[in-house]
């Protein structure tokens, strides 16, 4: 159950040969990602269980799941960007049932990504999916 931009960058990282070009191309992601208003990297924003700074704001309108995102790590901030193309526009309700693992081991990132990387991934899907809850409840 992905969206039409996840399956876009799936199709893209298909036509990437070798995992330093989708290395770069998820960087390239976190540079083109609009930047987060400073104001909103609080406390009540920051992702815990990242090495990196991360922030995530969620966006709620008419029932349908956004957010900003920002890291102080190009990788990371690309990999917020993949999140984005995850979830963005789907209602809330089905935010909790995307199978993120599932999703994300398309694009082959679960097996480049250093245990550090993995365990920020995971929170930053952690906070996304318990956020979307709580807007669904």
């Amino acid at each position: 159950m992905a969206t039409p931009a996840f399956e876009d960058l799936t199709e893209t990282f298909e036509f990437l040969d070798d995992w330093e070009d989708r290395y770069r191309h998820v960087i390239e992601l976190g540079k083109a990602f609009a930047p987060m208003d400073e104001a909103l990297k609080v406390p009540a924003t920051k992702v815990q269980g990242c090495a990196s700074q991360v922030w995530i704001q969620p966006i709620i309108t008419d029932g349908r799941f956004d957010f900003q995102g920002d890291s102080d790590a190009m990788i990371v901030k690309g990999l917020i960007a993949v999140l984005h193309a995850l979830y963005a526009g789907l209602p809330v309700a089905e935010v909790v049932a995307v199978d993120a693992p599932a999703e994300l081991g398309r694009l082959g990132l679960t097996d480049h990504l250093s245990s550090q990387r993995s365990n920020g991934l995971r929170a930053m899907v952690e906070r996304i999916r318990q956020v979307a809850a709580e807007a669904a409840a």
